[in-house]
């Protein structure tokens, strides 16, 4: 089986096609190529999103290209949030602004909240042809753990909109197990993005990697979620799922406690913020 591991402050050899994995500290997003390349990804969008407002507008358009051009507005829409938000996270991670914020909370209940979303992601007419399919190797009760969960929600986020970015149809798997002290996610889909995703996961030089694949919204997606699975102590890999398809795993220290000794005002109701 083809695996990557990329362990913090570790230079790791796994047994597979892709070699040696090297680590180099936290990745910094400030090159040229970064920006000029960020530069270009704005103009493309809001371009796209100042076209189909226009064509939106039209009075020859029938309900069927109403309801399209709307969609197109808020991908492009998304994509530019979502482009930022990574970016800038990552930066405050870069400048050494960012800190692990443990609580305890119901595992069940995050899995759902981020299951709801992705499903309703799902829901548009882009992705009809994917199929989303969730699974838990844990068994017994519900289980309650300790760990920092607003960042392990981001970077459950992030790798879904990895795999929905590579994968035109079949569909992406999302689930986890508990073992040893340590809780393991894994989002696999049956897309061909396998190469690019090991690319940006273990680069250490993402302006060169930039060159091998022209992807930014990738790049700078999997560069956050390294540095987050880095700050908790945790370790990301990838394996091929068959024969095209993508499997990343992330594995982070998580203490399992009993459901009484939880408190329920360490449980937030917002989004994460870095």
């Amino acid at each position: 089986m083809n695996s990557i591991v990329c362990r913090k402050e570790d230079i790791v050899e796994e047994n597979n096609s892709s070699g040696m994995v090297k680590k180099e500290g936290n990745n910094v997003l400030t090159s040229a190529e970064v920006l000029a390349g960020m530069s270009h990804e704005l103009r493309t969008h809001m371009n796209a999103v100042v076209a189909f407002s226009y064509l939106l507008n039209q009075n020859g358009c029938s309900s069927e290209e109403r309801q399209e051009f709307a969609n197109q507005i808020l991908s492009s829409c998304e994509h530019i949030i979502n482009l930022f938000d990574n970016f800038l996270d990552s930066l405050i991670i870069d400048g050494g602004n960012s800190k692990t914020e443990s609580g305890g909370y119901s595992l069940d209940n995050i899995f759902d909240s981020l299951l709801s979303e992705f499903r309703e992601t799902l829901r548009r007419e882009k992705f009809k042809n994917l199929v989303l399919v969730t699974e838990s190797q844990y068994s017994g009760a519900s289980l309650e753990i300790i760990c920092d969960t607003r960042k392990v929600a981001k970077i459950i986020r992030n790798l879904f909109q990895n795999a929905i970015q590579n994968t035109r149809s079949g569909y992406i798997k999302v689930g986890y197990y508990y073992r040893d002290g340590n809780i393991t996610f894994y989002i696999l889909d049956s897309g061909s993005g396998f190469q690019k995703s090991v690319e940006f996961l273990n680069t250490h030089n993402i302006s060169e990697s930039l060159r091998k694949f022209n992807d930014l919204y990738t790049a700078i997606n999997l560069s956050l979620t390294r540095k987050l699975i880095d700050l908790m102590n945790g370790t990301i890999w990838a394996e091929k799922n068959g024969m095209n398809g993508t499997g990343i795993y992330f594995s982070i220290p998580a203490i399992a406690v009993n459901s009484a000794n939880i408190n329920d005002k360490n449980i937030p109701n917002t989004m994460m913020a870095i």
